[in-house]
């Protein structure tokens, strides 16, 4: 399944842009990282396997780049990730 982005990026406002950016790219690697490990999981073919999962680790650096851009322009970003991290940390203990 690939997600929709965004495409009236020109109509968000100038103060947001860069972070709707940033999440759209998110969007895209964590589409691209998923396409590749479910076509991996299909494949017979150990080099294609081997391809495709390379790829998939590649659109995961990917995904931390934009991430570390998301982090620097969204300070609330900042906050919720770590309260949610908080609150499953909490879970596993419990």
């Amino acid at each position: 399944m690939l997600s929709d982005i965004p495409k009236e990026l020109s109509k968000v406002d100038k103060d947001h842009l860069d972070m709707e950016i940033a999440r759209a790219g998110m969007i895209a690697e964590l589409d691209a990282i998923n396409l590749y490990e479910q076509m991996a999981a299909l494949t017979d073919n150990v080099l294609l396997k081997k391809v495709l999962l390379d790829i998939a680790r590649e659109e995961k650096t990917h995904l931390g780049e934009f991430q570390a851009v998301l982090l620097i322009k969204d300070a609330q970003q900042v906050k919720e990730l770590e309260e949610g991290r908080e609150e499953v940390e909490e879970m596993e203990s419990s």
